[in-house]
């Protein structure tokens, strides 16, 4: 009876090592691609702050989302972000920024203690997804903001980006929209790095003191008395 069990309980045991191997397998895990951005030269180049850069909600997870024919997503089973795809955008427009003004003056939001830009980028992404079988598609809008507060630019984006199908051929897709936003706000930047300076409000001369009053300029006075020529004299006060 024990001879019989034995292969059973072998056999049992192959069956639920290879689900296990099944449930564990490992998954993918995937960047952005930021392309080949030149390192910029300039020190004093034009000064850009980045952002704030607003990413959809949907996309604020490690979970890479599959866009299926009837719109909706599903999360991916082979793959999904190497941590935060937001910080992965930043760091993107950012290299590419920079190399593309050839300035190392282009910061992300927040900026430090006195630093003035001479524009600052408020940039919105509602939507960066692809599937299998849907294009890779980015939609954006930017506002420009010059160092005396006006808005300079305001721009709605949508790109679209063909892809192989598979989860690598759609990251490598999404990184290029990335890529052409940043080079068409690059362009966008460029005029503005001749602004005039802000001229400087005239300094108001402080008021002089007033001196005070002596006692004599204190106390009341007096009208002198002038003479009337007349057969008698009288003074008129």
């Amino acid at each position: 009876m024990t001879a019989l069990r034995l292969p059973f309980i072998l056999m049992l045991a192959g069956v639920l090592g290879l689900a296990g191997c099944s449930v564990h397998q490992p998954v993918s895990l995937y960047q952005l691609d930021s392309g080949s951005p030149v390192a910029p030269a300039q020190s004093a180049g034009m000064a850009v702050l980045l952002g704030p850069v607003t990413v959809a909600d949907y996309l604020q997870r490690e979970t890479l989302l599959q866009r299926q024919p009837d719109g909706s997503l599903q999360a991916s089973t082979d793959g999904r972000w190497a941590g935060s795809l937001s910080s992965d955008i930043d760091q993107l427009l950012l290299r590419q920024v920079a190399g593309r003004l050839d300035s190392q003056r282009v910061v992300l939001a927040p900026a430090t203690l006195g630093f003035t830009p001479d524009v600052q980028v408020l940039l919105t992404i509602t939507r960066l997804d692809s599937g299998e079988s849907q294009p890779a598609i980015l939609d954006a809008q930017w506002r420009l903001i010059d160092r005396r507060g006006q808005v300079r630019d305001n721009r709605i984006i949508h790109l679209q980006e063909q892809h192989a199908g598979g989860t690598a051929a759609q990251v490598q897709a999404q990184g290029v929209l990335l890529q052409r936003l940043a080079e068409q706000l690059s362009v966008a930047l460029k005029p503005l790095a001749n602004q005039p300076p802000i001229a400087e409000a005239p300094k108001k001369s402080a008021a002089k003191p007033v001196a005070p009053a002596t006692e004599q300029e204190k106390q009341p006075k007096i009208p002198m008395a002038s003479p009337i020529r007349t057969d008698m004299e009288v003074f008129r006060f």
